[in-house]
């Protein structure tokens, strides 16, 4: 404010000043950069699977990275907003795929539980994924007594899930791929998975001395995930999409007035 205003004053007169006015903090929201390009696939996505049931949605399993900090989160920020008004740009953390962590992991959920998940040694290839897919994703549809013919598989697609190597895999074992919209892990009900997942390993009073230690309370949390709490996730598809129709519109439309202002059309 002294900067700005050339006013000193306190930080706690400000938050006073602010509350008075009916703000309050709360923690800015992380949300994928959206290019005009993402928008429309995202939309594109969104209106074919408009109409699914809990049904289709059930056949789904859903596969997703995620990496974990020993030493807990990677903290939140806060922004100053009146409970009444919609989210706004300024109240959004724009992300950026592959943050920081310590350990990577890989796992996938069912409408029926959780899969299989591994930790990710090294770097992540064509190869590694593959493995990945025989020695976890395999032994999940085992588990659950699931034929390779009854399922749809969701993966990312960025390129060691897209290689040429992973899709002759699919094509051996005759699985059918999901066609996901780049930069949608709001789509994704294994992210509220990752979220949940977090959220008890940040309950543990003590930190985890290691890598290794930090691993066996990953597998310990994860494979206690209850039951009901993937199948809330896997039945909530339908109000995903329609949210996403609603807000890819939006994006759509100000991506393509953008572009004319600008020339870029």
């Amino acid at each position: 404010m002294k900067t700005d205003c050339g006013v000193i004053t306190s930080v706690r007169t400000v938050q006073r000043a602010l509350r008075e006015c009916g703000l309050r903090a709360v923690r800015r929201q992380k949300k994928p950069k959206f290019s005009p390009s993402h928008q429309r696939r995202r939309l594109d996505f969104a209106i074919r699977h408009k109409y699914w049931t809990v049904d289709d949605w059930k056949r789904l399993i859903w596969s997703d990275e995620t990496m974990i900090n020993r030493l807990g989160s990677d903290g939140s920020r806060f922004v100053w907003k009146n409970p009444t008004s919609p989210v706004v740009d300024h109240h959004i953390i724009p992300t950026l795929k592959f943050g920081g962590g310590s350990l990577m992991m890989w796992g996938c959920m069912t409408y029926n539980g959780v899969g299989f998940a591994c930790q990710i040694v090294g770097r992540m290839n064509a190869e590694a994924y593959v493995n990945i897919l025989d020695n976890n994703f395999i032994p999940t549809l085992d588990s659950f007594m699931l034929d390779c013919s009854d399922i749809i598989f969701q993966q990312d697609n960025n390129p060691k899930c897209t290689s040429r190597l992973a899709k002759s895999w699919f094509d051996e074992n005759s699985i059918e791929v999901l066609e996901w919209p780049a930069q949608s892990p709001d789509l994704n009900p294994i992210e509220h998975l990752w979220s949940y997942l977090k959220r008890k390993l940040l309950s543990y009073e003590t930190t985890p001395e290691s890598i290794h230690e930090l691993w066996k309370r990953i597998r310990d949390e994860w494979y206690r995930i209850p039951l009901i709490v993937c199948k809330k996730l896997v039945e909530m598809g339908q109000k995903r999409v329609k949210r996403s129709i609603h807000g890819s519109k939006n994006g759509v439309l100000n991506g393509i007035l953008l572009s004319y202002r600008t020339g870029k059309t």
